[in-house]
């Protein structure tokens, strides 16, 4: 498999495509305006506790209060799952007797009797300073969500300043390799302190882990000078911007290529790349075609179905996403696609087909929460545990943490998928101004009824009262137009003093009666 990165920048924004021998797999985008949070650490103040839903809001210094479950207080490794999601806990082994690994070991780390200088975590009371790192972007109404679990992720290795634990990540396989990676770490990390190897780091020598864990601690020490001398709330660690980060994270032998079309993103990437993995520095180059680099590797195209509800399958047949406030529903249709003469098979292949498109458009619009997905009927039992099959090992290659159910008697697949930030659809797109993301309005017809059901309460028990009422243009020709203007008949029916005004503020399907004297907006009141 041809494993690419194709990385544009602009003076807006930057981003970032994953590819896989040419099709586009997962997509980035961080703009100027608006970076990447997750991984940052804060000091921050309790500003309340509520035992009912067992949370905790910490007051960051934003627009609105960031979560704090009680779940995320509690520091294990294996809940470290929204910074780091391929690790697995440490488990007691034998270590092997290894006495050149253990010369090379001596005297590697700078920091083996390093101290502390933050304690612990405090009592979560209201008014008490707290040091979390986000977990997830605010999505909607809701503000960051953060944990207590604080970690520093590098390259080969994530270092937990609060847990004295080794993980490996269970990619490693061997046990030898396994044994190898703890015994290191575990040799040269200050009293304490714990570590995730990360998968990377499988064949890296003594000295490159150790260089590392050696860096994560001073950053981790110039971060304990800052919680001492800021007063909360405050940003303390700010984690590496959205494509230091996917080449910090994804970057590794799978992937062939990196191309970037910055001078300026080149050379910091060659420097970071020489620092720690000289031997992939023939990987990186810099794009100098003329065509946008979107453009020459087809990027673009596929870009435009990332937005659309409907996406093609090669046989015919079609998927159509949508995504509402409580989950994201996805319809699986044959289309014209008939070829075979029975029916079990070509729905059997349009499944197929559909499981292996979900997966991917799933993790390319960073779809999370619950997935509700309805397949194309099979009557057989073998062939629903073909398509949950495909469906599981599609999602493999899936970074987020990932849920699946197998296949209902009704053809459908429930799934929950990690959710960290927004989903590029909500990124890329804003609610439309004219239904307020209905996708429908209400009837000309049903505004004139609403518009008169209110006059004619707002009449009851008044003499000749006086009015003004706003509708947008679009009303227009419905109440100000016509050989009686429609206003008219409604002064004359309902004895009323009306004036009609024109608002391109309102939205085509509302209305205001505003009382004249006073000016205040009276129409919540009949």
């Amino acid at each position: 498999m041809k494993k690419e990165i194709i990385i544009n920048v602009n003076p807006d924004e930057t981003r970032i495509a994953i590819t896989e021998d040419g099709l586009l797999t997962e997509y980035f985008v961080e703009q100027a305006d608006s970076q990447r949070s997750v991984g940052d650490i804060y000091l921050g103040k309790i500003a309340k506790v509520i035992p009912g839903i067992k949370a905790a809001f910490i007051d960051l210094g934003h627009k609105q209060d960031a979560f704090l479950h009680f779940s995320d207080i509690d520091p294990k490794i294996e809940e470290l799952n929204a910074l780091i999601g391929d690790e697995d806990v440490d488990v007691d082994l034998e270590e092997e007797e290894d006495e050149e690994l253990d010369n090379k070991i001596n005297d590697l780390s700078k920091f083996k009797n390093y101290q502390r200088l933050v304690p612990g975590l405090p009592k979560i009371e209201k008014g008490k300073e707290i040091i979390v790192q986000v977990t997830k972007e605010p999505v909607g109404n809701k503000g960051f969500r953060v944990t207590t679990r604080i970690t520093l992720p590098g390259r080969f290795l994530v270092l937990l300043p609060f847990d004295n634990k080794i993980g490996v990540s269970r990619k490693i396989v061997d046990p030898r390799k396994r044994r190898r990676l703890r015994k290191i770490v575990r040799s040269v990390i200050p009293e304490g302190f714990g570590a995730i190897i990360r998968t990377v780091a499988a064949n890296e020598d003594v000295e490159t882990i150790a260089d590392e864990l050696n860096r994560l601690i001073e950053k981790w020490k110039e971060i304990e000078q800052a919680i001492k001398t800021e007063n909360a709330p405050a940003l303390i660690y700010k984690d590496a911007s959205t494509t230091s980060s996917v080449i910090r994270d994804l970057f590794n032998h799978q992937v062939t290529k990196i191309f970037v079309d910055s001078k300026k993103i080149y050379k910091q990437l060659k420097d970071y790349l020489s620092e720690v993995h000289p031997e992939m520095e023939n990987r990186l180059e810099l794009y100098k075609g003329k065509e946008p680099i979107f453009d020459a590797f087809g990027i673009e195209p596929q870009l435009r179905i990332v937005v659309s509800r409907k996406v093609p399958l090669p046989s015919g047949g079609h998927i159509v996403i949508d995504q509402t406030e409580a989950m994201t529903v996805i319809d699986v249709n044959t289309g014209k696609y008939a070829a075979s003469v029975h029916q079990e098979l070509n729905s059997l292949k349009i499944d197929l087909e559909a499981a292996r498109e979900i997966c991917r458009q799933v993790r390319l619009r960073d779809i999370g929460g619950i997935i509700i997905i309805d397949f194309i009927d099979l009557e057989e039992e073998k062939n629903r545990k073909k398509v949950f099959d495909e469906l599981k090992k599609e999602f493999k290659k899936d970074r987020a943490k990932v849920s699946i159910l197998p296949m209902t008697e009704f053809g459908l697949v429930q799934i929950t998928r990690q959710r960290v930030r927004k989903s590029l659809f909500q990124r890329t797109t804003d609610v439309c101004p004219t239904c307020g993301g209905t996708g429908v309005l209400i009837s000309k017809q049903s505004l004139i009824r609403s518009i008169e059901n209110w006059l004619r309460k707002f009449r009851i028990g008044k003499f000749f009262p006086q009015v003004t009422l706003k509708i947008n243009p679009f009303m227009e020709n419905e109440i100000l137009r016509g050989f009686i203007p429609r206003y008219i008949r409604w002064k004359i029916k309902y004895r009323i003093k009306l004036k009609v005004e024109l608002d391109v503020s309102l939205r085509v399907d509302e209305f205001r009666f505003i009382d004249p004297l006073t000016e205040k907006d009276i129409t919540v009141e009949y």
